[in-house]
């Protein structure tokens, strides 16, 4: 046998063998066999006792130390942006080390919280790891009102979709009051009745304070809401920029034009007559955009917690912005009368409107005026104001005969034509609803529409000739799927939408304006609206079916979107404008970042909508009992989704509420089908309906179906016939059935 190890020796071979430091192992390494084993094991155990060494299941580690593979939980990203988690069991007294989780190519995504296994590694900056699974999620979290009760109480979720009551013991209380909104922490599970078990992490106030509605959705989709120290320090130090090697577009009437309440003001624009003698009747149009790729550089506090936000959100009484106040609504926002740096973009259109040349500039500017969308409309109407009328002959009209010329070219492209309309809610000073109503859409927004979407053509067509990495904005062509079922619904009405051709918008123009004036003009708008797909960001280009683009990006707003921010930057290195381009880092995690940011505008959307939705309820529900004209909106196995008309509120009828008789659900042509009255209910009909309950909380709102297309429901109808269906209607039939009422 070789000479007795050390503990030191022992130590180090541990070190450096740590998925091979069992017993076995060690006394392999040293050569000790036979009766010296026991000597071994007696060494092993002193060094335990010691705490220089700690016993795995198979194997021994240095004490404070984490071994091979672990068992971690998720921390919450910090300000760059980066992953990290800590070992869920940790015996030293030591602080626990963190673990840098590095995400491989197909791994499920992790977040806060979540527990996995993983491989771990450590090199000279410390412990880094490599995810193995997934193994639990962090723990489940519920936004809801809290009712006290003799034992501790329960929180009713204000999710809507929710089914379940949280028990809360009296202990796991934090002093939370009945009434209170509040958001808790589930902790297991009630084994007498089954339901969720939850600790109060947090009270959030009174549910029914005004305030409280987007906080509820700020709260539910874990939208970030307060900026670190240290990304506000960053902004507050921002300073102006001057001209240095910028172009001076400082004479150029770029004006903006926005919502009379727009928050931020992040796009210009411009126009005038060409005078290039080959571009005759032709238009040369400016659009500028505040440059906040200055600002925000990469890999800065700034950076990470924009990306972490992805875009702003906005409610009716706040904004969550994506960048902090001191730029987003200063800084970087191109207010009237003061110098703003920014990248802007001369465009050439000719006389049909169609692009013919274009270049990107880093520019200062300085905008002469900052109108509403109903200023600008209004001059150009005719009714002019002191303020509107030193613009009309040398900012408006100009503006207004560059956009009729685009609308030549943008028929000829045929984008899908569906003019949606807009809900505003509109509050009162202490934040109550004051009205709801769709918002006007005038030329003036039209045009500066489609002034953005030819920037956004042009920097996408940059980018590509510079073969510069950056986001695309994608709108995917309808799925076979999606469009069988419009199929169905197309033909259920007796119109034709041909097979065997490749699809194009115009043939969804066409459906669109055949159908218009006619009684299922509104089916086959929500039909054509259902089957498309959602737009997304990705690294490579799958083309914008819904605009009828075969490349397309988001440039135009970086105030409030970070997509727009890494075009910006890949335009700066491709024109070579400075240092703050797009980085190496950028450019690797191009695919990632475009996954996440797609997330966060879809959770954006979801809370905006939500909030639109309870701010809604709360406006009706001292209207309980009111009849309403609205529309079908959906159809589903368990009853009617309706808008109203007025307010385009949505709500529920439950299939039990629809008569003394079945109906049959058909998801291919969305109808319900009565089998004793040959009835049927589908997308888009017209009905008349009684508010039973809204639920401001929720933002739920139940109806009763009191007629469908001037047809009376019949009285009586509360819950569905026994028995089953009598009879199944035919594609054929309902066709037949239309015609007749027809």
């Amino acid at each position: 046998m070789k000479d007795f190890p050390s503990k030191e020796q022992i130590l180090d071979f541990i070190r450096a063998n740590p998925r091979a430091s069992g017993k076995r192992e060690i006394g392999k390494a040293f050569g000790i066999k036979g009766n010296a084993r026991i000597e071994l094991k007696r060494l092993l155990r002193e060094m335990a006792d010691e705490g220089l060494i700690e016993k795995g299941r198979k194997q021994f580690r240095k004490a404070g130390e984490l071994p091979p593979v672990a068992v971690l939980r998720v921390m919450a990203p910090d300000s760059d942006g980066d992953l990290w988690a800590e070992p869920l069991q940790w015996d030293s007294e030591d602080a626990r080390p963190r673990v840098a989780i590095a995400p491989g190519r197909g791994d499920k995504a992790v977040g806060e919280g979540d527990q996995i296994l993983v491989k771990i590694d450590r090199g000279e900056q410390g412990y880094f790891g490599k995810v193995i699974r997934k193994i639990g999620s962090g723990p489940q979290k519920v936004l809801g009102i809290f009712r006290q009760q003799e034992f501790g109480g329960r929180i009713i979720p204000v999710n809507k979709k929710a089914d379940k009551e949280w028990i809360v013991q009296p202990g796991d209380r934090n002093g939370a009051r009945d009434g209170e909104l509040v958001e808790g922490e589930q902790i297991g599970r009630s084994g007498h009745t089954g339901l969720p078990k939850a600790r109060i992490a947090a009270r959030l106030g009174d549910p029914a304070a005004p305030k409280s509605v987007s906080l509820i959705a700020i709260h539910e989709h874990g939208i970030p809401d307060a900026f670190p120290d240290e990304v506000v320090k960053q902004a507050i130090k921002a300073k102006p920029v001057t001209l240095g090697e910028r172009e001076d577009l400082r004479h150029l009437p770029l004006i903006t034009i926005d919502p009379f309440d727009a928050r931020d003001h992040d796009d210009a624009v411009a126009a005038e007559a060409d005078t290039d003698p080959a571009n005759e009747g032709g238009h040369v149009v400016w659009v500028a955009i505040a440059d906040v790729a200055h600002y925000v550089t990469p890999g800065s506090p700034l950076d990470a917690e924009a990306r972490k936000r992805g875009n702003s959100t906005y409610f009716p009484d706040r904004v969550v912005p994506m960048l902090p106040e001191e730029l987003s609504g200063d800084l970087c926002s191109l207010h009237e009368g003061v110098d703003r740096p920014c990248i802007a973009l001369r465009m050439q259109l000719n006389a049909q409107g169609q692009k013919i040349d274009h270049r990107f500039t880093r520019a200062l500017m300085r905008s002469p005026a900052s109108l509403s969308y109903e200023e600008a409309q209004a001059a150009i109407d005719g009714e002019v104001t002191e303020r509107t009328e030193p613009l009309l002959d040398w900012v408006l009209r100009p503006l207004w005969a560059a956009y009729e010329a685009a609308k030549i070219a943008r028929a000829a492209r045929a984008p899908l034509d569906l003019d949606l309309p807009e809900r505003k809610v509109v509050l009162t000073e202490t934040g109550e609803v004051k009205t709801v109503a769709f918002r006007d859409r005038f030329d003036a927004h039209k045009l500066i529409e489609e002034f953005m979407i030819l920037a956004n053509v042009c920097a996408a067509e940059t980018l590509e000739r510079g073969q510069r990495p950056f986001l695309y904005r994608v709108h995917e062509e309808p799925s076979t799927a999606k469009l069988d079922q419009l199929r169905e619904v197309v033909d259920s009405v007796g119109m034709v939408l041909a097979k065997g051709q490749v699809l194009k918008t115009s043939h969804l123009n066409a459906l669109l304006n055949d159908s218009a004036g006619q009684e299922h003009a509104e089916m086959i708008n929500v039909s054509v609206l259902r089957s498309m797909m959602q737009a997304y960001y990705a690294a490579e280009n799958f083309g914008h079916f819904g605009l009828s683009l075969a490349r397309y990006a988001h440039f135009t707003s970086p105030i409030r979107r970070y997509a727009d921010l890494i075009v910006h930057r890949a335009l700066v290195s491709t024109h070579r404008w400075g240092s703050d381009g797009l980085t190496p880092t950028d450019e690797d995690r191009m695919a990632e970042t475009a996954e996440h940011i797609s997330q966060t505008e879809r959770r954006s959307m979801l809370a905006e909508r939500d909030t639109t939705d309870r701010y809604l309820a709360s406006y009706l529900a001292d209207r309980i009992g009111n009849e309403f004209e609205g529309k079908v909106a959906g159809v589903a196995r368990f009853g009617l989704f309706v808008k109203l008309d007025e307010t385009g509120a949505d709500g529920l009828i439950p299939i039990s509420r629809l008569g003394r008789e079945y109906w049959s659900h058909d998801p291919d042509t969305q109808t319900l089908q009565g089998d004793r009255s040959g009835r049927i209910i589908g997308l888009g009909m017209p009905v008349t309906v009684r508010l039973e309950e809204a639920v401001p909380v929720t933002g739920g709102l139940l109806f009763e179906l009191l007629s469908v297309e001037d047809r009376a429901m019949p009285k009586g109808n509360s819950g569905p016939r026994r028995g089953g269906p009598k009879r199944k209607l035919t594609k054929s039939k309902i066709r037949r059935n239309k015609s007749r009422r027809s």
